[in-house]
């Protein structure tokens, strides 16, 4: 399939960190997948913890969710027009997250915060945008500077493609560095238009917020007139029912959302403050559209899901997994005398191989990553599935139980002590 692949597409895959170069792998193609599990097309099964990147909260396949499609899917699978169902999702998201008055829905997580930084220039009036080292806002020309996640996974510094003009008014600073944020304020916060954050890290490994540093920099847009931008594609309803502002308290102007909010299915959302939403078409000038935003199918999977997160205990037995897996990695790992640095926020985890700490994307590339690449191999041969970059998450889902846990544990053990005998 590799082979048929890389002559249709280019390097075999539609997403790049897919292709499992940094790891010296090929990639696994996916017949289907259920629960916590998937299975490639020579049958073999695999522990999940990549969960299609984030949104399989609820695990592959999960009954509510795919009720949700087919209902919808015999209604129709598109329109280019409102529905009620745009309107259901957005009243949950509403509801769920106190900083948002009202949403747009779009397509992707690119399409979000794209849209969201467009909208805090013009009311801004400003150019200039603020990004941290090490954080991936999807490919918009502007936000390629000293990304994240695949960029960093393929040590590309930025894109060719992309003109000076557009990004000569990005500033990337180090993630979690109030001090160098303040002083960059100083001088050009007259000038900026936003700070886009991911409010936890999740495109360079994970790296939780020190603290201070969220509140940080919401002092410093209220006093510079800029908007706080939280890219919560990751972390929304992921981390917390009402994503990482939740979980620390922090509030932005701007919020984007994705992957959860779809159920699995293509899809992205942007929003914040009521008298910000209202600048955008076509109640305002700022213009933004979509032909398949609103998808019915991908509202119809996104509602079943966040119902499925309203339900009680949902998130603490999701925190439960999720710390006894971190637990087990931490022990197997210095059993094997090998120095890793692990943290977690909610059911998104990071496992470094290097003795930490990590708090920001400079920190994290001092990882041994020769080292990772041979965890990750040998993972894989044992039937766990990672993303095959240290510099991305792990996602647990609520299919994890504890088998899948203890098998995932016992495999690491094993891997570890492969690797460091070598």
């Amino acid at each position: 399939m590799l082979a048929k692949a890389v002559g249709l597409i280019p390097g075999g895959v539609n997403s790049p960190v897919r292709a499992c170069r940094s790891v010296g792998a090929e990639p696994v193609f996916i017949a289907r997948a259920q629960g916590c599990h998937l299975w490639d097309v020579d049958g073999v099964r695999y522990i999940d913890y990549i969960g299609s990147w984030g949104p399989m909260i609820l695990g592959h396949g999960h009954r509510a969710v795919t009720d949700a499609i087919r209902t919808a899917l015999e209604k129709g699978i598109s329109f280019g027009a409102p529905t009620e169902l745009e309107i259901e999702l957005a009243e949950l998201i509403v509801e769920a997250v106190d900083s948002v008055e009202m949403v747009r829905m779009v397509n992707s997580g690119t399409e979000a915060t794209m849209s969201a930084i467009r909208l805090a220039r013009a009311a801004t009036g400003r150019d200039m945008i603020i990004k941290f080292d090490g954080c991936y806002h999807g490919h918009a020309d502007s936000l390629l500077v000293d990304a994240g996640s695949g960029v960093a996974t393929l040590a590309i510094p930025g894109s060719p493609g992309v003109p000076e003009d557009f990004v000569k008014h990005t500033l990337s600073l180090p993630y979690n560095d109030v001090e160098t944020l303040e002083t960059t304020m100083r001088r050009h916060g007259g000038k900026a238009a936003c700070i886009i954050v991911e409010p936890v890290a999740g495109n360079m490994g994970l790296v939780p917020p020190r603290q201070g540093f969220l509140n940080s920099l919401r002092s410093l847009c209220d006093r510079y007139g800029a908007i706080l931008i939280f890219d919560e594609v990751m972390t929304g309803f992921r981390v917390a029912r009402g994503g990482a502002q939740a979980v620390y308290g922090v509030v932005p102007d701007l919020s984007c959302f994705g992957k959860i909010i779809g159920g699995g299915l293509p899809v992205g959302a942007y929003g914040g403050r009521r008298d910000l939403m209202e600048q955008v078409a076509p109640r305002g000038p700022v213009y933004q559209a979509g032909t398949l935003s609103g998808n019915p199918l991908a509202m119809a999977a996104g509602i079943a899901t966040l119902k499925e997160l309203s339900r009680p205990g949902f998130y603490e037995g999701l925190e439960k997994q999720s710390q006894k897996l971190l637990d087990g990695l931490q022990t197997v790992a210095e059993k094997a005398g090998i120095q890793v640095w692990a943290d977690r926020v909610g059911s998104m985890l990071g496992m470094y191989f290097t003795a930490g700490p990590v708090y920001d994307f400079s920190d994290a590339k001092k990882s041994d990553l020769d080292m990772f690449a041979r965890y990750y191999k040998a993972m894989r041969q044992k039937g766990i599935y990672l993303a095959p970059s240290q510099f991305e998450a792990l996602f647990v889902s609520a299919a994890h139980d504890d088998d899948a846990i203890d098998k995932t544990i016992e495999a690491a053990g094993r891997a570890m002590a492969e690797i460091t005998a070598r």
